[in-house]
């Protein structure tokens, strides 16, 4: 079984420190089990997978009723996030911490939790949902506001105009945040 800590900046954050097995062929590890959870009563229902350039920024997005666990496969990103929950013990903390195929951890991110990631290297981020995509479940909050203080890893990064028109924390409405 991998190792499983609490991100203790961030409550309900996990990080798995995944274990490869190699050989002159190659490499296996498990990426994810649902039992590695068990204070989850976790159902991923959908499954993606992006593919960023070097210096792409993704985010900050979060959702009120969906839960992500990433893991990255091939290149190396910077996961950045930011609690907005309303009811969090650790309500306003944000981290980073980076994935990637040199850095074998996976990261289960709770809903309300603000999530995005800045891609160090050409890389592929691969996620798992416990609901189906939703338009109406899809918030952003700016990826650069002062509030969280996170250092993306990259200069002049390549970020959407969705991701650039999102509005900063002090600018959402206390109600319109997650629980």
């Amino acid at each position: 079984m991998p190792e499983i800590s609490a991100l203790g900046a961030i409550s309900g954050v996990k990080v798995v420190d995944l274990t490869a097995w190699a050989d002159d062929r190659g490499a296996f590890l498990e990426t994810f089990r649902k039992a590695w959870f068990p204070e989850r009563s976790w159902d991923a229902l959908q499954a993606n997978c992006s593919y960023s350039r070097a210096r792409v920024l993704r985010g900050l997005h979060y959702h009120h009723r969906q839960v992500d666990y990433w893991f990255v496969p091939h290149g190396r990103i910077r996961v950045a996030l930011a609690d907005l929950r309303r009811g969090s013990p650790t309500r306003g903390a944000s981290a980073t911490l980076d994935l990637g195929k040199d850095v074998p951890r996976g990261v289960l991110i709770p809903v309300g939790v603000a999530h995005g990631f800045a891609a160090l290297s050409d890389a592929v981020l691969t996620y798992l949902v416990d609901n189906y995509h939703d338009g109406t479940d899809e918030h952003g909050v700016a990826w650069d506001d002062p509030a969280f203080g996170l250092d993306w890893g990259v200069a002049d990064p390549i970020v959407s105009a969705r991701d650039r028109g999102n509005p900063r924390l002090g600018e959402i409405r206390e109600g319109d945040l997650p629980e």
